[in-house]
């Protein structure tokens, strides 16, 4: 429990400097990539594949974590929204002082509205991993 707890610290101090920030949309965001990889990480959560789950994070929420079966659990227990959405949406993509984000509006498995902002970090790879997910509650999403 006391990394869940470590977990929430950390996107909430995340959350505060996202916002603090000056975001901005930019035009050069793959926001593609980004919901394609946020889809598969839903997907894998849907299929109880936590090791498929995992290989989306970045290496350091990886150590944080140490096993994708302690990641799953950290997510099933503090995400639900995410881990089992019943409807999924969206929302831009946008540049700030920590980096790209992705907006995702959510409709949780007890009906309830849910803004997730996920937030990515590039790998030396040229590749993109999240790294960070803040959910709130959400008045729903108005297209």
């Amino acid at each position: 429990m006391a990394r869940f707890q470590f977990w929430k610290t950390l996107a909430a101090a995340g959350l505060a400097g996202l916002m603090s920030g000056s975001a901005f949309a930019e035009g050069s965001l793959d926001s593609d990539a980004f919901q394609n990889i946020i889809k598969n990480q839903m997907s894998a959560f849907a299929a109880g594949n936590a090791k498929a789950a995992y290989s989306f994070a970045t290496n350091s929420l990886q150590q944080k974590f140490q096993s994708p079966e302690m990641f799953m659990e950290m997510v099933r227990q503090g995400y639900q929204p995410v881990y089992n959405p019943k409807s999924v949406t969206f929302g831009q993509s946008k540049m700030t002082q920590l980096g790209p984000t992705q907006e995702v509006y959510v409709i949780g498995p007890k009906g309830r509205n849910w803004l997730a902002l996920y937030s990515f970090e590039q790998q030396e790879d040229g590749s993109w991993r999240i790294s960070g997910c803040y959910l709130t509650k959400s008045d729903g999403f108005a297209a």
